[in-house]
């Protein structure tokens, strides 16, 4: 019998498994911790803030401070606490309209505190509307946006668009998802980050969405996930190729997208429904719902939309794209007047009057 040789292996070495999947549940644990305490410490801060937004408030309302008072604690606190940044007159003041903002609203408080507080001053210094704000708030919490992502939903005005305009989506979406339907989805998608020229084609799109997908992952929302590009899908004798091809974890289902760089016209949908019939009969798994279909086009007729999805049997809708950042003022007039026509009648003569449906 030949002699062994010595093992080179160190004593409890992992032998067959690489490093980053032997301790891959290790990591976990850690990364799961460091979140957990990220967010008690976020918790506090921001309770912290609330409360004392609440003793200053208190203090203002009943005339036991001028607003020279806050000055002086800022000032104070900066010498005793000369290593505590953040409590200068002008973020003392921000706690302030923080808590005067939301007090009484046992609801929306619960949502503050799973913020950082930088989401949270950036939705109280640009959302002015309580809806709105809590619509900014639910969105950052469930989409789980960044500052930078947040910051740019309030420059996409994502509230206005979200009231104004509700996506265009056929019956047979609506009968299998429900309302789950047009919360997934949008009427319009901005992709101004692609910097797109003005004669673009449908294929500087593509490559554009591709080259930024995890922006246009964030756009679609957080349960969007990536299957393919030109998807092959092949009926017949023929070979076909979606455009994009995505998965929908909450709804369960892909979702088929189909690009196009003219405004839309009905012939498309026919197209799209070729293609979520073959993804259906030959992708689609047995515990999946059928494949959705959405037309992104550049831009859209209300009506025509409309009248085409009216009468398609399958699950689809129709979005246009967005190259550049909307209007802002063009968008709050349109809000401004939305509220107006939706606000209760005035009471003041007794014959009632016709109301214009917006």
């Amino acid at each position: 019998m030949r002699p062994r040789k010595p093992s080179s292996k160190k004593p409890g070495a992992v032998a067959s498994l690489p490093v980053e999947s032997a301790f891959a549940e290790v990591v976990q644990l850690i990364e799961q911790a460091r979140q957990r305490a990220y967010q008690a410490v976020n918790t506090e801060l921001v309770g912290l803030y609330w409360q004392i937004g609440e003793y200053i408030s208190g203090k203002l309302a009943a005339s036991e401070w001028g607003e020279g008072v806050v000055d002086k604690l800022a000032a104070h606190l900066a010498r005793t606490l000369p290593g505590q940044r953040g409590f200068t007159r002008r973020n003392l003041f921000r706690m302030r309209q923080f808590f005067e903002t939301y007090r009484g609203d046992e609801v929306v408080t619960a949502l503050l505190t799973q913020l950082p507080w930088t989401h949270n001053l950036l939705i109280l210094s640009q959302a002015k509307r309580a809806e709105e704000r809590v619509f900014y708030l639910r969105m950052a919490i469930q989409q789980r946006w960044g500052s930078r992502e947040l910051e740019r939903q309030l420059r996409l005005r994502a509230f206005e668009q979200v009231v104004l305009a509700a996506p265009k989506v056929s019956a047979a979406l609506t009968q299998i998802h429900g309302d789950a339907a047009a919360a997934a989805f949008k009427d319009a998608y901005a992709v101004e980050f692609l910097n797109l020229p003005a004669g673009h084609t449908e294929a500087d799109l593509h490559r554009g969405l591709l080259a930024e997908l995890r922006s246009f992952l964030i756009e679609l929302g957080r349960d969007f996930c990536f299957v393919g590009s030109e998807f092959p899908l092949q009926v017949g004798g023929r070979d076909f190729a979606l455009d994009l091809l995505f998965f929908h974890r909450g709804l369960n289902c892909l979702v088929a997208i189909e690009l196009k760089v003219d405004r839309f016209e009905p012939e498309h949908l026919g197209k799209l429904n070729f293609y979520l019939e073959a993804l259906d009969r030959d992708v689609k798994k047995p515990h999946e719902n059928p494949a959705i279909g959405l037309l992104l086009c550049a831009s859209k007729d209300a009506e025509v939309v409309e009248y085409a999805l009216s009468r398609t049997l399958s699950p689809a809708l129709v979005a246009q794209y967005q190259t550049q950042l909307p209007d802002r003022q063009l968008l709050a007039a349109k809000l401004h007047e939305f509220y107006a026509l939706s606000a209760p009648e005035a009471t003041t003569s007794k014959r009632p009057r016709t109301r214009r449906t917006p």
